[in-house]
């Protein structure tokens, strides 16, 4: 946790990047643009924390096609996992060694740009990309779970071409425009450079952000949409809309949990298994997925 001495400098941080946004907007649109810009693709590489440290102990190292890089754990049918922006795959240490005490195979995805995968940058659409290009080197997927970007990726992979016989998202956004303008905000870009901001993105994506929207997808697996009613980063009516628009999906609404925390909760692991074993069962015995909130 940190403390409020701590918080105090980072939120006095923050009001002085905030300012000088506001005014290198007002006069300088286009730069404060590009260096929010650089600043939103650029991911940070943080440390595992230690509880993460004897599952990534357990884990083998893989290269994918391309250098993109992944760890696994166990042998069974495959469930593919990817983190979120600025992630690592040992935060579902909890559902792995869950999914892998059940039986499956489990690759968790180093994203672009992140861990040992290669890149400077990244963004949804790489995200997508990545999930695709391991889904073509694994055998056939029995699910794909993606935490924020993950999620979204993982959505947005399934338009792309991404198979799999059930979907999980974690704490993802519905809609990338939404995120954009959440961050630019955050930093105190002024509406002009906020709109060049987002250009700035879609250009770097090859995709504009209003296609990036789940109300345009065509859903038709089962799913599971994850959601703490806390989280300060994604709100919680981001599921609402993700489960509004997928006919077949169950919408798991936690209390607490923040953004990262609830994937430790043992709701969570509980409704995964709780739908790959759905999937298992012939299709005459299977039942629709209730909706908890």
């Amino acid at each position: 946790m940190v403390g409020d001495c701590e918080r105090s400098i980072m939120m006095n941080g923050m009001g002085w990047i905030r300012g000088l946004n506001t005014t290198l907007g007002l006069l300088a649109p286009q730069f404060a643009a590009g260096r929010m810009h650089r600043a939103f693709l650029t991911p940070r590489e943080l440390p595992p924390r230690d509880w993460e440290l004897p599952l990534l102990a357990d884990a083998e190292r893989i290269t994918l096609r391309f250098g993109l890089s992944a760890l696994r754990w166990g042998q069974g049918p495959a469930v593919l996992l990817l983190h979120g922006w600025e992630g690592r795959p040992t935060q579902f240490a909890q559902l792995i060694r869950a999914l892998v005490r059940a039986g499956y195979g489990v690759v968790a995805l180093d994203a672009p740009a992140h861990g040992r995968s290669p890149g400077q940058e990244a963004n949804v659409v790489l995200f997508a990309r990545a999930l695709l290009e391991a889904a073509g080197e694994l055998p056939p997927l029995k699910a794909v779970i993606g935490h924020s970007m993950g999620g979204a990726g993982a959505l947005l992979a399934t338009q792309l071409g991404l198979r799999s016989e059930a979907l999980v998202t974690i704490s993802a956004p519905a809609r990338i425009i939404g995120a954009l303008r959440r961050f630019a905000h955050f930093v105190g870009l002024p509406r002009q450079a906020r709109a060049r901001f987002v250009h700035l993105v879609e250009r770097s994506a090859g995709m504009p952000a209003a296609m990036l929207d789940v109300e345009r997808y065509q859903l038709d697996i089962p799913g599971l949409v994850v959601h703490a009613q806390d989280d300060p980063m994604v709100p919680h009516t981001e599921a609402q809309s993700i489960h509004a628009a997928w006919a077949d999906s169950r919408l798991l609404s936690l209390a607490q949990g923040g953004h990262s925390r609830l994937l430790t909760d043992q709701q969570l692991i509980d409704a995964v298994l709780e739908l790959l074993e759905r999937i298992e069962r012939p299709a005459t015995a299977q039942l629709p997925l209730s909706v908890a909130s």
